[in-house]
């Protein structure tokens, strides 16, 4: 039987061989005719295949067996000379690129690049690290060792790796908490007195370096095992929220700054709107001059990065602001003794030059496990999104496993130098990118001028008002609050991404960065779960004279084939959705499998009693055998019997009659876990077949509707098979067949056809050739099975596009 799908019939072949044995038109009436056509035409001409039929065709190949472990590991450690070489690029890019270096092309877009992503590193990384709750230098420490580990073993060319606000904040929670100003008080009496700052600040540097290395060996760890592929579960929606709620804590940890004043710390939930409350009540204490410097430097911040904003396609490089205004702060603080005069706190002793570098303290690790690893994710979340959104632009690939073994080594050996924790910034990475950046040498260059500030000039910055640092870390916030136009846009475009951002964000906000954090990873995999638990079933119908099968619920032109019900459904079926897609089968079909089987089950019952009850009237009969001569059967007696049978048979077709023909919703049996039935004779099925096709016919003879006798599954949507999905699909032929309905599968994918095949799905009453390769097939193979000649003629060989 042939399948032409898109199609030609028999009668349309005839007349082309007709028309081809006509005298032909000239060239130019065959390309007019062709010119209006709005869309193109093909013709496939081929047989119906089912499963079986398909290995033949298309030569399916027999696999050989896997490699054992022991091979694959053996293979693995095998050393040679390319196989080196290509471990040792992969490790260490740095060797790859670098020999390869064209001066020509990149060297100058590099320097510049470079020494603008220098500049911005030195006010962000000192006004970072007071987000950290750490001393201005270790920013400038931030901003210099990472750079160049990252220089070795990154892979993206244009992030620019150091502080950034969202880091430094979850550092600052961790270090004010286990290191709070009440554990370092002097000549205290009743919770009062004076803070020893060089102890505290001392004891925090040492809890943000463990934290920062700790953080960095999940993420080699992470990254050697190959794991790369964790971050593809925080979604963009969950980053995006998260971000800026972690914002709204930067912006309100820097609000003592702006005024002034010294609220108490607050830790855990709630601890962002206590300490909104606390400066609220602190308001009237004010530091006039310090409000004053602070406003003062915020509209010229934000003056000059608009006209940057405005003018960035006309100036070759952007003014750098932040560099002016701290040098200019410095300046009129320090010759106008500001600090003395008007209390303006400043930062204070800048030590020159570099430490030696320590190891971290181990006995902290068991108090910041828990944050370490939430930096360790976040981090490498910011990371891989930014360079994978640079590297698609410009055209080259980011290894996520590599990026996780280069953030994690600048972390665990930043760490041993006084850092703490960095990842990207999106406004320094922007800059590197728009000035000219073209290779990681930016960054090595940027890195050159913070070493050169911290050895030679960072002294000079000890009259810097804290408040102007604050100012800078406002004005940078601006694009994380920009991010509030998600909401809209995700409203408009997927209200489930949109209830992620704003559950990350709440929690955020409510929990703080730690339990926010797992919060919205939790949310986040319900919400997945959830999908997965509501695919969207529909019964397909066919577009008339084509093979596209199409849900009826949303194209008008599609039309159910009489008799047969094709089914679909959206998502894979397995273990969480098996029940669901049974009751929805069940549902959309109208064939209710547990109520025929029950009345089957007692159809048969009352057969076996009314065969007893035959036998025993037959039993008291005398055989014919030993009547006498001249006489005869009690006539009225066997009549009697054959008319209760008749009537037996009459009351089982009423009763199925009477039932629900819709009983959805009453009293399901979960099939996919009830143990397999033996086959019940075929006596006993035929009879029930043609009582149950006798119910259907009385049920639907008004509209002239029989019940379905055939249902194709559409397993298309399905990837990959449990043991629950195999047993359903099981279930369901077996307990369809018992009542009559033949099953079938279309579009079983290669691997689910494997899956299935180990599982032994497959038997003698379940025939591979119960699947078909398309919808179409399978029609064409029912409607052929019960001699439906003219609906074949119109429907399957006939199809016009």
């Amino acid at each position: 039987m042939c399948n032409c799908e898109s199609l030609i019939s028999s009668r349309s072949l005839r007349q082309k061989a007709e028309t081809s044995s006509t005298p032909k038109k000239k060239h130019t009436d065959m390309e007019e005719s062709s010119g209006n056509r709005s869309f193109g035409e093909y013709c496939v001409q081929r047989q119906v295949l089912n499963e079986v039929r398909l290995d033949e065709v298309a030569q399916k190949m027999t696999w050989t067996a896997k490699p054992t472990f022991r091979e694959r590991l053996k293979d693995s450690v095998r050393c040679s000379v390319p196989r080196a070489k290509e471990v040792l690029l992969s490790w260490v890019p740095v060797l790859g690129w670098l020999p390869k270096y064209s001066i020509r092309e990149n060297a100058i877009g590099d320097l510049i690049s470079g020494c603008s992503v220098g500049i911005m590193h030195l006010p962000q990384g000192m006004a970072y690290a007071l987000l950290a709750s750490l001393r201005p230098v270790f920013g400038l420490y931030t901003s210099l060792y990472p750079v160049l580990v990252y220089f070795i073993f990154g892979t993206s060319r244009h992030i620019s790796i150091g502080t950034f606000a969202v880091i430094s904040i979850m550092i600052g929670s961790v270090t004010e908490r286990l290191a709070p100003d009440s554990n370092f008080l002097l000549n205290a009496t009743n919770g009062t007195g004076s803070v020893n700052i060089n102890e505290r600040d001392a004891y925090r540097v040492q809890i943000a370096c463990s934290l920062t290395v700790l953080a960095g060996l999940f993420q080699i760890l992470l990254g050697v095992v190959r794991f790369g592929f964790v971050v593809t579960y925080l979604s963009e929606p969950l980053v995006r929220g998260y971000t800026t709620g972690s914002a709204c804590h930067v912006l309100c940890s820097q609000l003592k700054y702006l005024f002034g004043v010294t609220p108490a710390r607050f830790s855990g939930p709630l601890s962002l709107i206590y300490t909104l409350v606390e400066i609220c009540r602190l308001l009237p204490q004010t530091v006039v001059p310090e409000l004053v410097v602070s406003l003062v430097s915020l509209a010229v911040l934000i003056v000059v990065k608009e006209l940057n904003q405005c003018y960035r396609q006309k100036l070759p490089l952007p003014i750098p602001i932040e560099l002016i205004v701290i040098i200019g702060a410095t300046i009129i603080t320090h010759f106008c003794d500001l600090s003395a005069k008007y209390n303006i706190d400043i930062v204070g002793e800048i030590p020159s030059g570099l430490k030696a570098p320590q190891a971290p303290d181990v006995n902290l690790f068991p108090a910041v496990i828990g944050d370490a690893f939430a930096v360790a994710i976040v981090g490498f979340a910011i990371n891989i999104s930014l360079g994978k959104t640079f590297a698609l632009k410009h055209g080259y690939k980011v290894d996520s496993n590599q990026e996780l073994v280069a953030l994690g080594l600048s972390n665990s050996i930043g760490g041993c130098f006084q850092c703490y924790s960095v990842t990207s910034s999106l406004s320094r990475s922007l800059v590197q990118e728009s000035t000219g950046g073209k290779t990681q040498v930016a960054g090595l260059i940027s890195s050159i001028i913070v070493l050169i500030t911290v050895l030679k000039i960072g002294s000079l910055f000890e009259a810097l008002p804290k408040a102007v640092l604050s100012t800078i870390v406002f004005v940078n916030l601006k694009g994380m609050f920009k991010q509030f136009n998600d909401v809209p846009m995700l409203w408009k475009t997927n209200k489930v991404d949109l209830l992620v951002w704003l559950v990350t964000f709440t929690s955020t906000i409510l929990l703080n960065l730690d339990l926010g954090l797992a919060v919205s990873i939790g949310f986040s995999m319900l919400t997945v779960i959830f999908r997965s638990q509501m695919p969207h079933y529909s019964i397909l119908g066919q577009v008339p004279s084509t093979n596209l099968y199409l849900d009826v619920e949303t194209y008008k032109e599609a039309r159910e084939i009489p008799g047969i019900k094709i089914f679909r459904s959206s998502a894979t079926i397995y273990y969480t959705n098996a029940d669901m897609y049974l009751e929805a089968l069940q549902e959309k079909s109208g064939i209710q499998i547990g109520k025929l089987l029950a009345a089957k089950k007692k159809q048969e019952a009352t057969l076996m009693q009314q065969e007893k009850r035959s036998n025993k009237i037959e039993a008291k009969q005398p055989k014919v055998s030993n009547l006498p001569n001249g006489t005869s059967l009690d006539e009225k007696k066997i009549s009697t019997a054959e008319l209760e049978g008749q009537n037996f048979k009459r009351g089982v077709a009423l009763k199925l009659t009477e039932s629900p023909a819709n009983g959805f919703n009453q009293g399901q049996v979960n099939w996919a876990y009830q143990s397999d039935t033996p086959e019940p004779n075929s006596h006993t099925k035929c009879q029930f077949y043609d009582s149950l096709t006798q119910t259907s016919n009385d049920k639907k003879g008004a509209n002239n509707a029989p019940g379905p006798h055939s249902i194709i599954l559409d397993v298309s949507t399905t990837s990959f098979v449990d043991t629950v999905a195999v047993k359903t699909l099981r279930n369901i032929f077996r307990d369809l067949g018992d009542v009559g309905v033949e099953v079938y599968l279309a579009g079983c994918q290669a691997c689910v056809v494997e899956q299935l095949e180990r599982a032994g799905f497959f038997s003698e009453s379940l025939p591979k050739s119960r699947l078909f390769v398309t919808i179409h097939d399978a029609v064409l193979h029912i409607l052929n099975k019960l001699g439906q000649t003219d609906v074949i003629l119109d429907v399957s060989y006939t199809t016009k596009m």
